[in-house]
């Protein structure tokens, strides 16, 4: 496993202070932000500099019910190649639901929700995790993701889950310790339990992020400062492995560079904190989920990397009725989280309402960020006219298209009815939705529209 050091999300917002940063080794970029062809020059002087670039991809959807989707698969190696990446990494979670498998429309998510932890989920994934590995030039690890709500009739845990990914897969595992105490607050998981019985020897590398609290709800926001409760579990962590690398993720909210120098120092605390806790430590026995043999520690007592050791990568079966059933169970709960339909048994009604109000709340900065015209145009009733319009309208594309549909929502009901401002929708939404983008269009086109008007008003 290649050793990445310390690294840092890098984010067009913090580009110029990333490449300014003292002792970063590597940079995670989001895969689908990052074009093949016109790669960021922050990037390209970041890789001419020898930091290796890693891209993250967050809509490929391998926890969902169908096969991983080939254009999205393409577009991923593609990035991979671009930036000369050593591994590509996506999360377990499903991010879409519905469409051929149940027969019903395709809605999208917009976010990265968890898969239950049954056997027919579990051998959904790995079928799609094996798909996706042949069609990428580069290995692959997966990440553990923050979850408000938990499925009924789960079978496993989520180290034991892992722990059968990895072994049946080869895969290997980005283990996101906020994350971890994100689903200690919201699911009562304990994340020292998780690190017991996840294989260490899989692990690709770290991240380690920020959130916060409302109403005894843990938001896993990545605006916020890292706290001391995720910084523990990485101690944790290092005191049972040396991770090959250790990312600081920041989405929203950005500080001041020299504030994420102080928590990229934390970070590095915490590490050796760890580090020093194992090499002074009796050797531990490694705890494996029962019924399964006991990872290895993946590092010697002198903190380098021991040889990996063989995963059992079983031969294909048969997932189609696993498909069926997983389809039926995802399109069900995503159904009544984006269009209001009834929630399905065993789940909290409550928790449910919070996935439901945060899924609409990413959707609405989402959509603000792909076309800032909107808040513009509506000033402060974009965010409620949203808000208003997600709760009926689930989103059955992208963000942009997404963005498309609000406005033709809007206008098809008389809003806004500030007649300024539903002028400048009316021509936004008319531009963004021609086959042509505006600043596409020729000159010469554009003067012969407006010689036409001049013409007819005579």
């Amino acid at each position: 496993m290649e050793r990445l050091g310390t690294g840092i999300g890098w984010r067009p917002e913090i580009a110029d202070a990333v490449e300014r940063m003292p002792g970063i080794d590597w940079v995670e970029a989001v895969a689908e932000n990052v074009c093949p062809g016109h790669l960021p020059e922050s990037l390209l002087r970041l890789r001419e500099r020898g930091v290796t670039v890693i891209p993250h991809g967050v809509s490929l959807g391998l926890g969902g019910a169908d096969r991983p989707d080939e254009t999205r698969l393409t577009a991923l190696a593609e990035r991979a190649e671009a930036l000369g990446s050593p591994l590509v990494t996506e999360h377990i979670a499903f991010v879409r639901a519905g469409g051929p498998l149940t027969a019903s429309p395709r809605l999208e998510a917009g976010h990265l929700l968890p898969v239950p932890r049954t056997r027919d989920a579990l051998d959904v994934l790995c079928e799609n995790i094996r798909i996706a590995q042949d069609a990428l030039p580069v290995p692959l690890a997966v990440e553990n993701i923050a979850a408000l709500i938990a499925w009924p009739g789960e079978e496993m845990t989520e180290g034991q889950f892992l722990y059968d990914l990895a072994d049946r897969t080869g895969v290997r595992l980005l283990i996101d310790v906020a994350n971890l105490h994100t689903n200690h607050v919201n699911r009562a998981e304990d994340p020292a339990k998780a690190l017991a019985e996840v294989p260490l020897e899989a692990i690709a590398y770290v991240h380690v992020a920020g959130g916060f609290e409302r109403d005894g709800v843990w938001h896993d926001s990545h605006a916020h400062p890292v706290p001391d409760a995720v910084l523990d579990i990485l101690t944790d962590l290092a005191s049972r492995v040396s991770p090959p690398g250790v990312l600081l993720e920041r989405d929203e909210n950005f500080p001041e560079p020299a504030e994420l120098e102080r928590e990229l120092g934390a970070i590095r605390g915490a590490l050796e904190k760890g580090r020093a806790t194992r090499e002074s430590s009796t050797e531990r026995p490694a705890t494996a989920p029962q019924g399964s043999a006991a990872p290895q520690d993946s590092t010697t007592p002198d903190g380098s990397e021991a040889p990996q050791s063989s995963t059992t990568v079983e031969p294909p079966a048969d997932t189609t009725a696993a498909r069926q059933r997983l389809a039926l169970a995802q399109t069900a709960l995503l159904s009544a989280l984006v269009a209001g339909t009834p929630v399905p048994e065993g789940f909290d009604r409550v928790r449910l309402g919070v996935q439901a109000r945060a899924l609409a709340g990413k959707r609405a900065d989402v959509v603000a960020k792909v076309a800032p015209e909107l808040p513009h145009i509506l000033g402060q009733g974009y965010r409620p006219a949203f808000l208003a319009y997600a709760q009926r309208h689930p989103m059955t594309g992208g963000y942009r298209q997404d963005a498309l549909d609000f406005a033709g929502h809007l206008l098809s009901t008389g809003h806004p009815q500030n007649p300024t401002a539903r002028r400048h929708l009316h021509t936004w939404h008319l531009d963004r939705s021609a086959p042509t983008p505006p600043s596409h269009r020729r000159p010469t086109t554009r003067l012969a529209r407006a010689t036409r008007k001049v013409l007819l008003r005579r």
